[in-house]
């Protein structure tokens, strides 16, 4: 697929990245901890149910998974396991997802600023950026405690726009689920759709782009029609 939009040329202020599944592996990694947590209450991790969680604040996403199975455990509960199980993965198999590094490299040079927005929370996104030596390439970091509606509710990416002082359509946006591209588009920026293992399933309707990776040369023909129409504007 290649750009859909109209929009030949993007006037692009910003960009900004969702973390688990889009720049490092941790969407994977979440599943086996799901699978596992699931697996000690003889319950299963089935694709319905990894639908309806994945994107969302963990609050919510473990709520929808005790619902689910009409489990016992309070949310609390669940997130305290979840980190205990997480931190083992992290140590052993946490990595940049193909592409990332070089396509935020070249973004640098362009000048435009870079930003993250996840639904993860501040001491894990941190914690996961420095880990992939990235956290000091990003000039903001909004995680779930700096809004009140998780996605796919566009308010985390109309913050964003803020943050970076531009417009949500002057802002490019990759996300790998449907619920955060729900939310990017909803905001009214550019969504470029990065999806990866089970979120290959997933409808992107709105997105200008379904990439195959980060390293998907569209991302940077797209980022082209930005310079073009940048030396056009100062011609």
């Amino acid at each position: 697929m290649g750009i859909a939009s109209s929009r030949t040329r993007f006037d692009i202020r910003a960009a900004v990245f969702d973390l688990d599944g889009l720049l490092v592996n941790t969407e994977e990694l979440y599943q086996d901890v799901g699978t596992e947590l699931l697996r000690r209450r003889g319950k299963t991790f089935d694709a319905d149910l990894l639908d309806a969680m994945m994107g969302r604040p963990q609050q919510k996403a473990l709520s929808i998974m005790i619902d689910w199975h009409e489990l016992d455990d309070t949310v609390q509960f669940l997130a305290d396991e979840t980190k205990e199980i997480f931190q083992t993965l992290l140590s052993t198999r946490l990595a940049l997802m193909p592409g990332a590094k070089n396509l935020i490299e070249h973004i640098r040079l362009l000048n435009i600023s870079m930003g993250v927005a996840t639904s993860s929370g501040p001491e894990f996104a941190h914690d996961v950026l420095s880990r992939v030596e990235l956290l000091d390439a990003f000039s903001f970091v909004l995680t779930s405690t700096d809004v009140i509606a998780g996605k796919p509710d566009p308010e985390i990416y109309h913050l964003a726009a803020k943050t970076s002082g531009t417009q949500p359509e002057r802002m490019l946006v990759f996300e790998d689920s449907e619920t955060g591209c729900k939310a990017a588009v909803a905001s009214g920026a550019i969504t470029v759709a990065v999806p990866s293992g089970h979120s290959r399933r997933h409808s992107f309707s709105g997105a200008e782009l379904i990439a195959t990776s980060l390293a998907d040369a569209r991302i940077y023909e797209l980022l082209n029609s930005h310079v073009e129409r940048k030396n056009s504007d100062n011609s």
